[in-house]
C-alpha cells in the first residue's frame, strides 16, 4: 500500500479517496493536507472573507467524504471535482449577500506597524481583493482559477461548465476589468508598467 501522505503525487488524490472510503483514518488526514489548503485559497480569494472561506472549505471537503464511496476516478480528477464544488458553494454565499445586502464583519487589523514592504504588499493585495470583488460572478470565478490558482484552461472550463472559449472570454474581460479598476492606484501601489494584474 502507498504511504498515505501530503507529499504524494497529484494522481493518488483518487486513490487516497478510495482508501478512505474503504476504512483507512490516514487517507482523510492525508487529503486534508494536500486539498485544504488549496480550497480554503480559492475560496478566500472569491469571497475576500476568511471566515466564509473557512466554512466553504469545511463545507467542500465534508461533500467530498460524502461522495467518497461511490467516486469513480475516471470522471473526473478529484481536484477539478472540489473545485467546481468550491466555486459553485461560493458563487452561493456571494449570491446570497447580493440578495441580502449581507454587512461584512471587518477583518482584525494586526495593530502592530508594518515595514514598508508588508505594507505594500497587504495594500496590493488588498487593492486586488476589492477588485475583484467588483467583478461579476463568472469572470472572478475564471481570473482566480487561472490567473491565481494556475489551472488550465480546459480543466477551468471543466469546473465552471462552460467552454473553453467562454473561459478564455471571461479571464480576458476579468482582466481588462481589472487593470481599469487598478489603474489609479498604479502608482500608490507601486505597479510598473511592467508588472501584471493580478
Amino acid at each position: 500500500m502507498m504511504p498515505l501522505d501530503a507529499k504524494t503525487s497529484p494522481d493518488d488524490d483518487a486513490a487516497l479517496l478510495v482508501a478512505f472510503a474503504a476504512g483507512d483514518p490516514h487517507a482523510a488526514k492525508a487529503l486534508v493536507a494536500r486539498l485544504g489548503p488549496m480550497v480554503f485559497a480559492m475560496a478566500h480569494r472569491m469571497l475576500g472573507n476568511r471566515a466564509e472561506a473557512e466554512d466553504v472549505a469545511q463545507d467542500a471537503l465534508v461533500r467530498l467524504w460524502k461522495i467518497a464511496p461511490d467516486w469513480d476516478p475516471d470522471r473526473a480528477k478529484v481536484t477539478t471535482w472540489l473545485y467546481r464544488v468550491t466555486s459553485n458553494l461560493c458563487i452561493d454565499r456571494l449570491r446570497k449577500r447580493q440578495r441580502f445586502s449581507g454587512e461584512e464583519v471587518p477583518e482584525q487589523v494586526d495593530p502592530q506597524p508594518l515595514p514598508d514592504r508588508r505594507m505594500q504588499d497587504d495594500q496590493r493585495r488588498d487593492a486586488l481583493q476589492t477588485a475583484l470583488n467588483a467583478l461579476p460572478d463568472r469572470q472572478r470565478q475564471a481570473v482566480v482559477l487561472r490567473q491565481i490558482e494556475g489551472l488550465a484552461n480546459p480543466e477551468i472550463a471543466k469546473i465552471m461548465d462552460t467552454s473553453v472559449e467562454a473561459v478564455e472570454s471571461l479571464t480576458s474581460r476579468g482582466k481588462r476589468a481589472l487593470a481599469k479598476i487598478l489603474a489609479p492606484q498604479k502608482n500608490a501601489l507601486g505597479l510598473g508598467d511592467g508588472d501584471e494584474t493580478p
